[in-house]
């Protein structure tokens, strides 16, 4: 417990005091994201953020994690950071959404290869394939949350307090560090980057957080629990970002638009700010649905295969009536 303690307070000092330089330096390289009619910002703002959180949450772990299983740790940093250099890459110059799925498939399958994998099956190719499509489609989840003040940093923030929470209760050794990196790095930066923000993550924080969540959610485990609800936790605790990613997904393949290349105003907390809320308000609801989602998962947890399955199917209902209340009976998304 010392240890995931040092990590944390390393990592939330690190963003704190690393965030300014990596603003300093955005603007000295002119990596900034200019403000559109598609976007909330009003003025350029730097987008280096996610340079200060992969630093923050690297240096960290590297200086003061414990060396236990050393080639899954390795394997999970070795891929984010390969994800995280990808991001910022597309940050100063947009790749092809083609070679960005290819780049972050070969990210996934470096944790995949050094032993990060689902165990659901116990066919090793399946286990396999589905923890390459879970680590990317979350990477993807959370880089789509990355649309308005506040909001990527925050979600991940909570999300990694409840894999903290959850990993320290069941003494995962290799979660809790990873888990207490990143809520501090998250803390760090939200210092910044909460409404009214003075810089963004970028692609460069947004896929490095995904990644990182990703993996931690496959390698936490409960003693005595079954493989099958040890799984739902994950995805309970990641609930709203997945939930985001459909919404997206389902909007703009209606309006026949490419959900890869178009950047849009069709997110969740548009559609709050739609309904009445200010951005700083719309990014609150939404930490606060973080936690009643976490809190759902901390009982899936501790409950029965049953019980489990019973209250993931009314968490699933109730996600299902909200993507139709906002994408069909909620205020029209303009045509891209």
């Amino acid at each position: 417990m010392t240890t995931t303690l040092l990590i944390f307070s390393a990592a939330l000092a690190l963003a704190i005091g690393g965030t300014p330089l990596a603003r300093r330096l955005a603007w000295r390289v002119g990596v900034t994201d200019a403000p559109s009619d598609r976007k909330v910002h009003q003025q350029p703002m730097p987008l280096l953020g996610g340079l200060a959180i992969y630093a923050a949450v690297m240096v960290a772990i590297v200086a003061f994690g414990e060396r236990q299983e050393v080639a899954q740790l390795a394997g999970i940093l070795i891929g984010a950071t390969l994800v995280s250099f990808l991001g910022l890459w597309d940050d100063r110059r947009p790749l092809p959404p083609s070679l960005r799925l290819l780049a972050q498939v070969g990210a996934a399958a470096v944790a995949v290869a050094s032993g990060v994998q689902v165990l659901l099956f116990g066919v090793p190719i399946v286990d396999a394939a589905i923890s390459v499509l879970w680590i990317v489609t979350i990477t993807n989840a959370i880089n789509f949350m990355d649309n308005m003040d506040g909001l990527a940093g925050g979600v991940s923030a909570v999300a990694a307090g409840y894999f903290l929470l959850l990993a320290v209760a069941n003494d995962q050794q290799l979660v809790a560090p990873l888990a207490a990196a990143v809520l501090g790095a998250c803390l760090g930066f939200l210092y910044y980057n909460f409404n009214p923000a003075s810089i963004f993550m970028g692609d460069g924080g947004a896929l490095f957080l995904g990644y990182v969540l990703a993996c931690i959610g496959i390698k936490l485990r409960f003693p005595g629990q079954s493989y099958y609800v040890t799984w739902l936790v994950p995805v309970l605790v990641l609930a709203v970002p997945l939930f985001d990613l459909g919404l997206v997904l389902i909007s703009r393949g209606r309006r026949r638009v490419n959900p890869f290349t178009t950047a849009g105003t069709d997110h969740l907390s548009h559609r709050l700010t739609r309904l009445g809320l200010s951005q700083r308000e719309a990014a609150l609801v939404i930490y606060l649905v973080c936690c009643a989602a976490g809190g759902v998962a901390i009982f899936v947890s501790m409950a029965d295969l049953v019980e489990a399955a019973a209250v993931f199917a009314a968490a699933a209902a109730f996600g299902a009536w909200s993507l139709w209340r906002l994408e069909f009976a909620g205020p029209r998304v303009a045509r891209a």
